[in-house]
């Protein structure tokens, strides 16, 4: 019993990780209608900015974890305007070939940058507390409701903010959107830095626990397709659950099987869910 509580908390820690990233990856295709290919590699960038604002810069884990998010977002948004709006009218292969070409140049300049060499956080929250036989770290409280405070504050963000209201109503139909006065082109801008700060959060918050290194947003990009995928195409409740039983599907396979399984399992229950429900947990069909 204690085995499967562990590996509980365990996989609702990655499944907050895996919420973040993937609701990012939600919110960008839901406006821009792209998979962004390269999401991976940004979560990679955030995990190594905070690593070095912690480990060179002096600062504490927040302030890293802000100013990740803050320069992801930035780079979103320098993104979208150099790479994607040129291909807005563009067949849609295009765009898929620019994202997978971001993720080359991304991982080769960290690469050049910083080296192959695995990076390592200073010790950071690492007090043990141990409740009905489960082992957590205090890090590992701090990256859920790190995570859920981010879910929570991005919904309040979309429903309560008139710029919130602008991406909604562009989701949800663009060139009614753009009739009605909103500027789809800025929102488009500002929908990728936010999708990318989210992956920023989600890179800063992980990396203390997992070692960092260039080609760290491989395994996460093909997660989070599984994820949305999952979930629903376009769906945030469908990215944000997806996230959580991924995690825990991992986990506690892992734990009772071996971690050399984990690709087999994800991709087992997306096989099995798409069975059932061809348009995932939350997606509707068209």
């Amino acid at each position: 019993m204690d085995l499967f509580l562990q590996q509980v908390i365990n996989g609702i820690m990655v499944g907050s990780v895996y919420s973040l990233v993937a609701l990012g990856l939600t919110i960008i295709y839901g406006i821009l209608g792209v998979p962004n290919f390269a999401h991976g590699s940004l979560y990679m960038l955030g995990a190594y900015i905070s690593f070095l604002l912690v480990t060179y810069g002096g600062l504490n884990f927040w302030l890293a974890l802000l100013a990740a998010m803050a320069i992801l977002l930035l780079i979103g948004m320098l993104i979208e305007r150099v790479v994607f709006r040129p291909l807005l009218n563009a067949p849609h292969l295009n765009s898929f070939i620019a994202a997978i070409g971001l993720i080359y140049i991304i991982d080769n300049l960290a690469l050049i940058i910083w080296g192959p060499d695995f990076k390592r956080f200073p010790p950071i929250y690492d007090q043990l507390y141990r409740v009905f036989g489960v082992t957590i770290t205090l890090h590992r409280i701090i990256i859920v409701v790190t995570a859920i405070t981010l879910i929570v504050l991005l919904q309040l963000f979309i429903r309560k903010t008139t710029i919130g209201m602008t991406i909604l109503a562009t989701a949800q139909d663009r060139v009614g959107a753009r009739l009605s006065g909103i500027n789809v082109t800025r929102v488009d801008m500002m929908t990728l830095g936010l999708g990318t700060s989210l992956a920023a959060a989600a890179g800063a918050l992980i990396g203390p626990i997992l070692l960092v290194y260039p080609s760290m947003g491989g395994a996460v990009t093909l997660k989070a397709f599984v994820i949305i995928i999952l979930g629903g195409m376009g769906s945030i409740p469908g990215a944000i659950i997806g996230g959580f039983i991924l995690g825990l599907i991992e986990s506690i396979g892992g734990g009772y099987l071996t971690t050399d399984y984990h690709e087999i399992l994800a991709f087992g229950v997306l096989v099995t869910v798409l069975a059932i429900k061809p348009t995932g947990l939350f997606g509707k069909a068209h």
